[in-house]
């Protein structure tokens, strides 16, 4: 089953482990992408970029997972595109904490909010981003 497979509101743990498993998977392409790019000093200093980069993603996943559930079951709106706002701008707060920057925090609590928000709007009205063109 898929993240949109799982009914809104419930069964929030299974909800976080797929966030979560995207979250480890874009962290190990985006430090790998990162290592080429800018390489280090080191093989020590590689796994420690790339371990830093990896759990930080899976974390930002989980907190998104974890709050857009229970968002949903709080408000008893489980369709509501605001629980999605919420899930983002948690992991945008996850994100300034980790970096200890308050403008780090806002800024992406703000892009991921809005990001999230405008993924699920398009996922209940059928947006289409790519696909075959109609005749």
């Amino acid at each position: 089953m898929g993240y949109w497979d799982v009914p809104e509101g419930t069964n929030c743990v299974e909800k976080t482990w797929i966030t979560t498993k995207l979250g480890t998977a874009l962290g190990l392409v985006g430090s790998a992408y990162h290592i080429v790019a800018f390489q280090p000093d080191s093989a020590m200093a590689a796994l420690q970029r790339a371990t830093s980069a990896t759990v930080t993603m899976a974390t930002m996943g989980a907190v998104f997972g974890m709050a857009t559930c229970l968002s949903a079951q709080a408000r008893e709106a489980p369709d509501d595109p605001l629980n999605y706002f919420i899930g983002g701008c948690a992991s945008g707060i996850f994100m300034g904490a980790r970096t200890h920057s308050a403008m780090t925090g806002t800024s992406a609590c703000l892009g991921l909010g809005t990001l999230a928000f405008f993924t699920k709007v398009g996922k209940m009205e059928g947006w289409k981003l790519a696909g075959p063109p109609k005749l």
